[in-house]
């Protein structure tokens, strides 16, 4: 990591270091709100930001994101969650106590096509994503100048459907080693296999070019060529094992007509996809995500 970059990082572990946030999931009743706020205040905690959805007021699935400050937070962490855990069990809750200051690591997995890479990266020097990209794994050495420029560690492991096994292992050796908290397919055009993806459940953010559900797979700028669309857009998701249809975390389109080709439509749609993943990763790295069966709730 370069040298400007590690400050910026520092200098926002430095501001956050008394800053928490808060995720729960349980069936809706009245109380709950009230039950968190006053847990939060009985901790002389101030709360920033806060958020809430329920499915249905009358036995549905409740969601909640809070955002907090609370002086001497990392002295208080863990008898906090031994409370809050009492608290949650009252409620049926799932919940995670996050802290602020503790960046997640990245790793970007890449082919040859290096557009949404770019935008990331981009978007990490201009440190309006807030992660440590610890490393970049691809099956090709297209990426090697650009990664490395930046001095970020750079895989080169070929891989294709006959050594699938033996090169998720490597990956999966990388991942473990440099500690990942999220992994982002950023035009990886490798399907991965169940074992690699049970072992990073709803941690694989997903870039596909297409607004799925149409196209699903391979080649969609040819097909929706062909089908002569009116509008295109991308996609980005969780990777689950059936493909294509993870949890999306989110979408946009743009307008086309007869007088695109396909070329034309592949150059509008890398615009799209680039902005897309660059949102879900920082809603992801930003814990503005909860996933609900095979659907996300985005804060």
């Amino acid at each position: 990591m370069n040298a400007y970059i590690k400050e910026k990082l520092e200098l926002f572990q430095e501001r956050n270091q008394n800053r928490g946030r808060l995720l729960v999931s349980c069936p809706d009743k009245p109380g709950i709100v009230a039950a968190i706020s006053q847990f939060l205040f009985s901790h002389d905690a101030n709360i920033i930001e806060s958020s809430q959805y329920s499915t249905n007021p009358e036995g549905g699935t409740f969601f909640l994101r809070i955002e907090f400050e609370c002086p001497s937070l990392l002295e208080k962490a863990k008898e906090m969650e031994s409370e809050f855990a009492e608290l949650a069990d009252r409620f049926s809750m799932e919940w995670s106590f996050i802290h602020v200051y503790q960046v997640k690591k990245l790793a970007i997995f890449v082919s040859q096509q290096l557009h949404c890479l770019r935008e990331l990266l981009w978007e990490w020097q201009s440190g309006d994503l807030i992660a440590d990209i610890a490393l970049v794994i691809s099956n090709h050495e297209e990426a090697r100048d650009v990664v490395e420029g930046l001095d970020i560690p750079f895989y080169c492991i070929p891989a294709n459907k006959d050594i699938r096994k033996q090169v998720e292992e490597k990956q999966l050796q990388l991942l473990k080693e440099y500690d990942i908290d999220v992994i982002v397919l950023a035009r990886y055009m490798q399907i991965l296999t169940p074992e690699f993806v049970a072992s990073n459940p709803n941690k694989i953010i997903n870039i596909h070019h297409s607004f799925l559900p149409a196209f699903v797979g391979a080649r969609p700028y040819e097909r929706a060529y062909g089908r002569g669309v009116k509008l295109i857009g991308a996609t980005s998701h969780y990777v689950t094992n059936d493909l294509d249809e993870g949890p999306i975390i989110e979408q946009d389109i743009a307008r086309v007509d007869h007088r695109d080709n396909v070329e034309r439509l592949k150059k509008i749609g890398a615009s799209i996809e680039r902005s897309v993943l660059a949102r879900a990763v920082k809603w992801h790295i930003e814990d503005r995500i909860i996933v609900h069966q095979n659907k996300t709730i985005v804060f």
